[in-house]
């Protein structure tokens, strides 16, 4: 048991980032309302915090993962977080029962939103996962040597495109 929670504690301190951005953005939420101070801006910017909780979390979980906290890690967990969402929506078909009775103009757009609500349920975990991986692809490639042919490609943006290779290699496109 002492071996999964000292394995596990890791995880812990990097969602302790983006966890701490969630009580401001409650304040914003409430105090923006109408039946309060009713400033809509205000609102929107909570609202514009919990609609991309997802993202927020592939950012702060990545930077807390990585030795140095670098910005590279985020890149890449967003990077991941990005290919993981978009890409899961392509291989979600809407049930017939949603589509049904809708004009044929009308069917893409509503299987596309039905897609979009199944993935919105998940991004927090999504956004996770992608940060876990975009952090300890940091930590593994931060220092890679590649030729000098490629030598742009080397160390801080090799991570995006492996952490990208990563997710396509998992869903089996490549």
């Amino acid at each position: 048991m002492r071996k999964i929670l000292e394995t596990l504690q890791p995880l812990g301190r990097a969602l302790m980032l983006p966890i701490a951005v969630l009580p401001i953005a409650g304040l914003l939420l409430r105090i923006g309302q109408p039946d309060l101070l009713d400033i809509a801006f205000v609102s929107a910017a909570g609202t514009a915090i919990f609609g991309n909780l997802g993202i927020l979390f592939a950012i702060g979980v990545a930077v807390g993962f990585a030795r140095d906290g670098n910005g590279a890690a985020a890149l890449a967990g967003v990077t991941c977080y990005l290919v993981s969402t978009t890409g899961a929506q392509t291989f979600l078909i809407a049930p017939p029962e949603v589509i049904a009775g809708l004009p044929e103009a009308a069917v893409k757009v509503a299987a596309q939103a039905w897609a979009t609500a199944q993935i919105d349920r998940l991004e927090v975990p999504i956004g996770i996962i992608s940060g876990l991986i975009g952090g300890k692809f940091y930590n593994r490639f931060a220092t890679i040597a590649l030729p000098e042919y490629l030598a742009f490609f080397r160390a801080p943006r090799f991570l995006p495109l492996a952490a990208e290779g990563l997710e396509v290699t998992n869903r089996g496109d490549v």
